[in-house]
């Protein structure tokens, strides 16, 4: 379910509600045609997946959302190589949820936001196995006038918030560098040097 809060939609949509129509339209797409290939080979499900992310969700927002007072104090080149290797790990962590997953359980709810404000949130409710309707709220961020998703919460939980304590913890135990050494590990990047 959390995997399909990061297939963020067309970031030039008019309006957030858009965005969130079109993700869900990509991704119903994808998995009808492709679900027992992408089920077989988890390359091409991670580039599937980072075909429709890539231009829409604002990696550099959310990143900087998660490492917050880390963020003000990390070199450029920290800043560039986190912002990556957290897409990359995110997207290799959410893949799998996505094979399991029927976009038919997704409501999205009347958009009642402002979409004049910076940042806005777009709800939906997803209907489990047991017909339980839980709250899956998107928030997205417009910058350069197109609207792109950065944090989902799911029944009031936020992933940037998560995030943000998880790696908190780790980088005061170790370090900022240790961390995104970590996560390039975890994300499969290897190193220039």
């Amino acid at each position: 379910m959390l995997a399909l809060s990061f297939i963020a939609p067309d970031a030039r949509a008019a309006a957030p509600s858009d965005v969130i129509h079109d993700a869900i339209d990509l991704l119903t797409e994808g998995l009808d045609v492709r679900r027992e290939e992408f089920a077989s080979d988890k390359d091409v499900l991670y580039s599937f997946i980072d075909g429709i992310l890539l231009s829409r969700f604002d990696r550099r927002f959310a990143a900087s959302a998660v490492l917050t007072k880390h963020w003000r104090t990390a070199t450029d080149e920290q800043k560039a190589r986190f912002v990556e290797a957290f897409y990359i790990t995110l997207v290799h962590r959410y893949a799998d949820g996505l094979l399991e997953f029927d976009t038919d359980r997704i409501e999205i709810m009347p958009y009642k936001g402002n979409a004049r404000k910076r940042t806005t949130e777009v709800k939906t409710r997803v209907r489990l196995d047991d017909g339980t309707r839980i709250p899956v709220h998107y928030t997205l961020v417009n910058r350069e006038d197109k609207w792109r998703m950065f944090d989902v919460k799911i029944e009031g939980v936020s992933y940037v918030i998560n995030y943000r304590k998880e790696l908190d913890a780790e980088i005061r135990a170790s370090s900022l560098e240790k961390v995104i050494q970590r996560l390039e590990t975890d994300a499969g990047i290897t190193s220039n040097e």
